[in-house]
This record gives C-alpha cells, sequence and structure tokens, in this order.
C-alpha cells in the first residue's frame, strides 16, 4: 500500500506526456516481430548450449560417474533428488491458516490488509505501465520529447528485484527441501519472459482497456493449453463462463468506433502481440502446476523463475548493445528512472501479496480481489488517459466480470460439495 501515495503523486506528470501513434516507426528496425526474432535469437543463444549439456550429462550418466568440485551444482542443475510429492496439491502452496483463536475483527483488519495491499500494487503497476509503454518522456514546447522502446529492459528490471526479494524470502524464512532440477524451471522462465514481452509491447498498438479484458479472456486458452499440457479435465459451468467472458470481450472490441482516437484503435499488431501473451502466459500456469508435483513453495517457485528470466534477458540485453542504451536513457530521463524502479516494486510486492492472501484466505477470495482490481483498473485507465467507452463496449465489461465471479462462485460451491460427498464421489459428471 505504500506505492498508493507515489504514484499518486505521479499521476499529473503521467497524463501530460504526449502519446506517440504507433504507426509512426523510426526504422524497420522498430517493428514488433523485428524484435521479437532479435530477443528469440538472444535466449536461443543461451538455451541451445544449456540443453546441449543437460543432454550430454545424461547421456555420461553423471549422477553415478560424475565427481569432483562441479558435482553438486551439476547435480541440483540437471538432475535434482527427484523427489515428487504424492499428491500435485500438496506441494504448489503451504497449508492454509485455520487460526481458531482469532477474532473476526483481526481478521477483517488481515483481509483489508491484502485487498489493499493488491490493489495498490498492481493498480499502480498498471497506470505505470501504460506510462512508459505509450508517452513520451523529457517533451518540452520546442521538443516532442522521447519514447522508451525497449519492453524486454523492464522485463529485466521486474525479473531482477523479483529474484532478489524472492531469494532473500527463501533465505530468511524455512523451506521445503528442494528437489526439482533447476534447468525445468527455464521453460516457465521463457514463456514468462515472452509473455510479458508481448503485454508490453501490445500497449502500443491497443489501448489498457481492451488489454485487461484480453487477459481477463484467457480463461478458454489456458483450459485448452491445461487439456494438452496436464491432460486436464472440466467442468460443464466453466465452459459456460468462458463463453461468456469470450462474449463479452467481443462486444467490447467490436462496440469501437472507426473515428475512436488512436490510442484505442485495436491494430492487427496488437491483437497478435495479445495473442502471444495469453498462449505463453497459458503455457507458464500450466508449466508451473506441473512443476508443483515436486514439494516446493510459492516463493522458491518465483526463485527458479526469475534466475533464468535474468539470465536470458541480461544475455539478451548485452548481445544487442541495448542494455547500456536503456541505462542511457535512465540518466537522459530520471523521471523513466522513478517509473522504471516503481514498476519493478510493484511487480514484486504484488507476488508476494498473492501468496500471502492465498495462504490466509484461499483461491477463492483472491480471485475476487483481482476480479475488482481489473474492473478499476480500467475505470483508472480511462479517467487518467481518457479512454472512451461506448454502452456497448460497458455491457460487454459488464458481462466479462459478471461471468468471472459467476465462475468464482461456483467454483467455491463445487469444493464445498465435494467435501461433503465420501471419497471417490464426484458431486457432478466430468465433461
Amino acid at each position: 500500500s505504500f506505492c498508493a501515495p507515489l504514484v499518486l503523486a505521479a499521476l499529473p506528470t503521467m497524463a501530460t506526456g504526449e502519446e506517440i501513434p504507433p504507426a509512426l516507426q523510426d526504422s524497420w528496425g522498430d517493428f514488433w516481430l523485428f524484435r521479437f526474432f532479435v530477443n528469440a535469437a538472444g535466449y536461443a543463444s543461451i538455451v541451445v548450449p544449456g540443453f546441449l549439456l543437460i543432454q550430454y550429462f545424461k547421456r555420461r550418466n553423471y549422477l553415478e560417474t560424475g565427481r569432483g568440485i562441479c558435482f553438486p551444482v551439476i547435480k541440483t542443475c540437471v538432475f535434482g533428488s527427484e523427489v515428487k510429492s504424492a499428491h500435485p496439491e500438496d506441494g504448489s502452496l503451504p497449508p492454509r491458516a485455520e487460526p481458531a483463536e482469532t477474532s473476526t475483527a483481526r481478521q477483517i483488519l488481515k483481509l483489508l490488509f491484502c485487498a489493499a495491499g493488491l490493489q495498490a500494487s498492481y493498480l499502480t503497476w498498471g497506470v505505470l505501465q501504460e506510462r512508459v509503454m505509450t508517452r513520451t518522456y523529457g517533451a518540452t514546447e520546442t521538443e516532442p520529447g522521447e519514447k522508451f522502446k525497449d519492453s524486454q529492459f523492464l522485463v529485466f528490471m521486474n525479473r531482477i528485484l523479483a529474484f532478489t526479494v524472492a531469494g532473500l524470502y527463501c533465505a530468511l524464512t524455512k523451506q521445503p527441501r528442494h528437489g526439482a532440477p533447476m534447468y525445468k524451471y527455464s521453460f516457465a522462465s521463457l514463456s514468462n519472459i515472452l509473455s510479458s514481452w508481448c503485454q508490453y509491447e501490445a500497449l502500443k498498438y491497443i489501448s489498457f482497456p481492451t488489454q485487461v479484458l484480453a487477459k481477463a479472456s484467457k480463461v478458454i486458452p489456458v483450459m485448452m493449453m491445461g487439456k494438452l499440457v496436464s491432460r486436464k479435465s472440466y467442468e460443464y459451468w466453466e465452459y459456460l463462463t468462458a463463453a461468456l467472458i469470450s462474449v463479452g470481450v467481443s462486444m467490447f472490441l467490436l462496440s469501437s468506433a472507426p473515428n475512436r482516437h488512436a490510442s484505442t484503435v485495436t491494430t492487427f499488431s496488437g491483437v497478435v502481440l495479445l495473442a502471444g501473451y495469453i498462449i505463453f502466459d497459458s503455457f507458464t500456469s500450466n508449466w508451473q502446476d506441473a512443476l508443483f508435483t515436486y514439494k516446493m513453495s510459492p516463493v522458491q517457485m518465483m526463485f527458479g523463475v526469475n534466475v533464468f528470466s535474468c539470465l536470458f534477458t541480461v544475455g539478451s540485453l548485452l548481445e544487442q548493445g541495448a542494455l547500456l542504451e536503456s541505462v542511457h536513457f535512465m540518466a537522459r530521463h530520471s523521471e523513466f528512472t522513478a517509473h522504471a524502479v516503481l514498476l519493478s516494486v510493484c511487480s514484486a510486492c504484488g507476488q508476494l501479496f498473492i501468496f500471502y492472501t492465498i495462504n490466509q484466505f484461499g483461491a477463492a477470495v483472491f480471485t475476487i480481489i483481482m476480479t475488482l482490481r481489473q474492473a478499476f483498473a480500467i475505470l483508472l485507465s480511462c479517467l487518467i488517459y481518457g479512454h472512451a467507452v461506448t454502452v456497448v463496449g460497458g455491457m460487454g465489461v459488464a458481462v466479462v466480470f459478471m461471468a468471472l465471479f459467476l465462475r468464482v462462485y461456483a467454483r467455491s460451491r463445487m469444493k464445498k460439495r465435494s467435501k461433503k460427498l465420501p471419497p471417490g464421489e464426484t458431486p457432478v459428471q466430468k465433461v
């Protein structure tokens, strides 16, 4: 919640930045598809040698034959302890606290603290994200100012702070014995980097409210990816709410008038980038879910993923020479430095609030808080940056959030009913 005063103080300067239409690209090198392939080539220069080394150690049966000073490091990175929990959910979260003697007033205060922390962290993060990616820095009456273009540097800033926070938390608190091979975090890390990059880049072509609604609609690809990666099955109400979300998002997108301001026109590039974000993010969540079959805490997951995220992003930035260029931009514009640092702080604090809220109150309460956060984010973006929403678009937004709350309600009812049934029986027929 300490982020709120800082962002409120920065709001006047955020809203005054002059916006540059995305169609005005300085050169073909600024085109997002070119940057995507350049970044991917940078990641491949780390992934490919790493893959070959892992295959080499496995073929040599290094776990039985290896010796020397490097053996513990190689064992941890390539083999791990290979000890999995009996049930996938065992390692996903520590047991939720059920304090019998805690007063109701204290529980209410704790819930308000969690809600305030999540709202402050992610609302601030959303406002700053739109400011950094869509407005200029250093604009005067005679100078148009310049726009920050390297989304990968922002991803690196977020990940280096998250890595530091998670590392300190793991060092200062007792954690489960780690058993997963470290290299398995690299898959989630790579997809997480790419999803974050697509998210930042998409703001150059579409409005923030459009992005928020598109993120809400990722329920559908997450379900599809769950079937492919984890072989999951879903209930009929999950398909129903996913369809309602799609209808609401379609109403919002189709309500865009042709004469709308350039900042809110959904371009083809923006749609492709949003699709990339949703696909990569869906893979990340499902891969992390599969990784939780190893006994680990969420903070250990946060640390492991961010280790590789820092490695991939800093390697790619150094290869492109973009790291020094971004640092020089920070030196020229102190306002951007403050925004980038605060963006990273909000991202790291938000992740810690997520873990704490789920541990204290469960996933249902957390989902309700975050669904409200998405609605507040759209409202805040429209107020600060002047995005217009038509009546049909507003109805679409209402349909989306109605479906999200219906999803939370149905899931909580299903959990209550399943607890009352004898073991082995299911409350409804699986689809």
